[in-house]
């Protein structure tokens, strides 16, 4: 047989469990014991850490050609990608962007806990073969939306985390080696290992091809594992395909049911706008196009969400849409003006924020060095990536930032992780800010604020900074320190939002006051500080009884998360009164209730006057006092964000961290500002009789 030949068999049989080609771990040859029992050989770069709450993915970067180097190939799975996060019996599913999918795939769930395995995170791809064997997405969601998740396959490539040792920093063959130990000790038929191949790319490729395959997946030998998009992954694909967002649809025409095609969009990668990107037509079943048209009508709109919406008589009718849902569609080429040619429905995707797709474009990606012995120099995940990838450039940004921050601030040191549980790096929160811009800067505007810094990532010393001295951020605002006794920060641009970044800034606090008004407030904010001994559903009832209480003396409040373990209630007021009568008032607020309840809450800050107990924080509604920005990042493992809420989901939230920066735009492209549209608008003022009631004297 030729060398071809082989190769397509191997390929072929790419659902047998096996140890990776490239690399022959030691430990699978005779395992006396179990896996979770036996002692692995020392791993370069691994350590000791506790079991991080989330770990995001590592992305590959699309090639037009396999570069020159040491690299091992995968079969690219036409899937889903999911994380998984092993602690004892407790098994949970992620999806990239963060969801819980463990109640989609129960018996996958249930073959990773039956690894024994004390805790780990394992990274695959949910697939479901065809009768040639080949992945079939239409089938995996086909199997999702009927609910039988029996018969999809965990195709397993990665584990980051294993029994208490952190291996993103271990060599890519040496975790790929641990984890064919793990998978070849009787796991369940429905785990799968991912095997690799030593051979020529270009055959491989071309046999992956002929197969009908996705393409193939390359990694460099020696790279750590990072949480983003990095070179030392990449992807060849056979053919153009890849996700669109769908911004309308046609009306059908003879025999055809439901729509007659999906108008779609790409965001352009230098503005950040929706433009239109052709449309698809074919790959559509009777059954499809019903369950796909049922998720459409709801999402139907007056207006176009692309910016250059298509003319002509073919598209007059158009039912356009929120731009919500997204597509994995296979075409011939892009033409020049941006739109697909000879189009092919693959599917419907729910597992990325359509904020996010752009056209995929081929990049060139650096060859490591013949002389360097690759395995032996990961010494960490951030040395790894400065030394592997390409240099930071604007076309390495996302969409958002490219547009709102025109280009104007460059972000040294991207690759900094700023939270190691994440992964996150700078590049990363610099992008999210910008992202949330249009959300935030209205949060920010005007107001002084405080910076938290990182130099060194979360982990690190971090510095509460609330003048500019010694800071050169572009487009900052500093108002006269006559005003405040020191220069005083107002963020009013994207530009100065992403400058902070780039001087380490991670938590943004602003006042209570606009710098048009400085001596008077036009709000306090109550926190709802707990014991962190407290469940959840006690914050829940605390948030319910400080509501009512707001209610009862005729204040409508606004509620967010605070990033952290408790609740902020917003209450906003017109500007009439001084810091000190609107401390008071809040204070004596915080203290009726405790009189009231000195069960349930505490007036006094401190950890012993707590136990047992939610401290309201009034502190916070003094003059020069901060609170932190609604959509700001807070230096937490995760990096949660402090997220606006309507006071009818409060018995909904999980916690006062339930989002971060790598999940928030989902909840953002759902509710928008809603749970604040009306605070502007809203005009009250503290009164005698409010005072009276709390038991104040004055």
């Amino acid at each position: 047989m030729n060398k071809d030949l082989d190769d397509y068999n191997r390929m072929r049989d790419f659902s047998a469990t096996s140890e990776p080609a490239a690399v022959k771990p030691k430990a699978v040859k005779k395992p006396a014991t179990p896996a979770r029992k036996e002692k692995p050989a020392p791993l370069t770069g691994a350590r000791k850490a506790r079991l991080p709450d989330q770990i995001q993915p590592e992305l590959a970067t699309l090639v037009d050609k396999a570069p020159d180097g040491q690299w091992s190939y995968e079969v690219k799975f036409d899937g889903y990608r999911i994380m998984a996060r092993i602690d004892r019996d407790d098994v949970r599913l992620f999806t990239r962007n963060g969801h819980d999918w463990t109640h989609k795939l129960p018996g996958q769930a249930k073959a990773l806990a039956g690894l024994g395995l004390e805790s780990a995170w394992l990274d695959g791809e949910m697939v479901v073969a065809d009768e040639q064997g080949v992945p079939d997405f239409q089938a995996l969601q086909n199997a999702f939306d009927a609910g039988r998740s029996g018969n999809i396959l965990y195709y397993l490539f990665d584990l980051p985390y294993l029994n208490g040792v952190d291996l993103r920093e271990v060599p890519v063959e040496e975790r790929r080696a641990a984890l064919a130990t793990v998978l070849k000790t009787g796991a369940d038929p429905l785990l799968r290992f991912s095997d690799s191949f030593g051979e020529d790319p270009e055959a491989l490729l071309n046999s992956a091809c002929q197969m009908r395959m996705e393409g193939l997946i390359g990694k460099r030998m020696g790279s750590a594992y990072v949480s983003r998009r990095s070179s030392d992954w990449i992807k060849l694909k056979c053919k153009h395909r890849q996700e669109f967002v769908i911004v309308g649809f046609t009306d059908p025409k003879g025999s055809r049911s439901a729509f007659g095609a999906l108008l779609l969009g790409l965001h352009d990668r230098d503005s950040g706008e929706l433009r239109y990107a052709g449309k698809v037509g074919t790959g559509f079943t009777e059954a499809t196009l019903g369950r796909i048209h049922a998720q459409l009508k709801p999402l139907q709109t007056k207006k176009p969400a692309v910016v250059n919406p298509p003319t002509g008589a073919e598209f007059k009718g158009v039912h356009w849409l929120k731009p919500r849902l997204l597509a994995e569609v296979a075409f011939a080429e892009m033409t020049k003006e941006g739109s697909v040619r000879h189009a092919v429905f693959h599917g419907l995707r729910d597992d990325k924020p359509a904020q996010d797709i752009t056209e995929e474009r081929p990049t060139a990606v650096k060859a490591t060095s013949a002389k360097s012995a690759p395995a032996k120099k990961t010494a960490s995940a951030k040395k790894n990536a400065a030394k592997s990838s390409a240099a930071p450039n604007t076309a390495d940004l996302a969409p958002s930032q490219l547009g709102l921050a025109a280009g104007k601030v460059r972000i040294t040191h991207p690759d900094r992780v700023i939270d190691a549980s994440s992964g996150t790096t700078k590049m990363q929160l610099a992008e999210y800010y910008a992202s949330v811009a249009e959300w935030i800067l209205p949060q920010l505007k005007d107001r002084p604020v405080a910076l938290v810094r990182a130099p060194d990532g979360i982990a690190g010393e971090l510095f509460f900074q609330k003048n500019a001295e010694r800071l050169a951020i572009p487009g900052i605002t500093t108002l006269d320190p006559a005003l405040t006794g020191q220069p005083m920060m107002v963020i009013n641009n994207a530009e100065a939002l992403v400058g902070a970044v780039q001087m380490s800034t991670v938590e943004l606090h602003t006042w209570n006051a606009t710098s048009d008004k400085l001596d008077k407030p036009d709000r306090f904010v109550l926190d709802l500080d707990p014991d962190p001994e407290l469940p959840w559903t006690r914050m829940i009832e605390a948030t319910r009884l400080t509501l009512s209480v707001l209610d009862e003396l005729g204040l409508k409040a606004f509620l967010k998360t605070s990033g952290g373990k408790g609740i902020h209630l917003v209450v906003p007021l017109t500007r009439k009164l001084g810091w000190d009568e609107v401390k008071d008032f809040s204070h004596g607020i915080v203290s009726h209730m405790a009189k009231t309840l000195p069960e349930r809450f505490s007036a006094v800050s401190g950890p012993k006057n707590r136990v047992g107990r939610i401290f309201i924080d009034y502190l916070r509604n003094g003059l020069g006092a901060t609170t932190i920005c609604a959509y700001a990042v807070r230096t937490r493992e995760g990096l949660p964000v402090s997220v606006p809420i309507f006071r009818e989901e409060v018995g909904e939230l999980k916690g006062g961290n339930q989002w971060n920066l790598h999940n928030v735009h989902e909840r953002l492209a759902e509710v928008g500002d809603g749970p604040w549209a009306e605070m502007k608008k809203t005009r009250q003022t503290i009164t005698a009789e409010m005072r009276r009631r709390v038991g104040m004297k004055k």
